[in-house]
Formats: C-alpha cells, sequence, structure tokens
C-alpha cells in the first residue's frame, strides 16, 4: 500500500487534531516511546536540543544510544513539523536523515519527581 503524501494545507490541519508529542512537551528526564509500523524508538531529551535515541535504526547498526536532533515529522511528504517529536500517522526524521516508517503509537512517560519532605 502507497502512503498517502498531503498538501502542506492538508498536513497541517491533520496535525491539529493528532495526540501528538512536542517539543515543549518533554523535560529532562522524561521519555518517549514512539512504535511505529516496523520499530519502536525511545528518544530522552540531552538538555541541549537534542536525544539519546535508541531502537528500530540505531540499534540495528549498533549505534544505540545515539546523540541527535530531532528534525521533526512529516505525513509523507516533503513538509516538515518542526515542533512535533512524534505523532501517530506521521513519520519521524531525526537529525541523520533516518526517517522512520509510519508512527502507531506515541507515549510520553514522565520523569518521576521527588516527594518534598
Amino acid at each position: 500500500m502507497r502512503a498517502a503524501a498531503y498538501t502542506l494545507d492538508t498536513f497541517v490541519e491533520r496535525l491539529a487534531g493528532l495526540e501528538s508529542v512536542r517539543r515543549g512537551d518533554v523535560a529532562r528526564g522524561d521519555a518517549v516511546v514512539v512504535l511505529t509500523r516496523n520499530s519502536t524508538y525511545s528518544l530522552s531529551p540531552a538538555g541541549d536540543g537534542t536525544f539519546w535515541i535508541s531502537g528500530g535504526w540505531f540499534d540495528h547498526r549498533r549505534l544505540s544510544p545515539a546523540r541527535l536532533p530531532i528534525n521533526g515529522c512529516t505525513g509523507g511528504g516533503s513538509a516538515i513539523q518542526q515542533d512535533v517529536v512524534a505523532a501517530p500517522g506521521l513519520f519521524l526524521e531525526f537529525g541523520n536523515g533516518v526517517l522512520t516508517t509510519r508512527i502507531r503509537e506515541v507515549r510520553l512517560l514522565r520523569a518521576a519527581t521527588e516527594l518534598a519532605n
């Protein structure tokens, strides 16, 4: 089955209705688990705009964990939403140019916080 490409307007409309994880949603210590059609990735912010990335393509090439920026997500065309770390139905693009298969599920795992005494 061929993936549908979106026009920029369609891409923006579709993105507005998705449950996405945006850069501003993720704090240092959090983890984002991304399940694609073919792989599972774990993304943890390094605190400088890059992420520690494990799984999928990086595991297959024995590069995990890799420290890279995330370019954003695309709907299958050339338009990329740079603020989106991951969203179901889209494709995640890493800073090294690797593009995942279509994202099926995204989970944001919050870092444990210390309880005040």
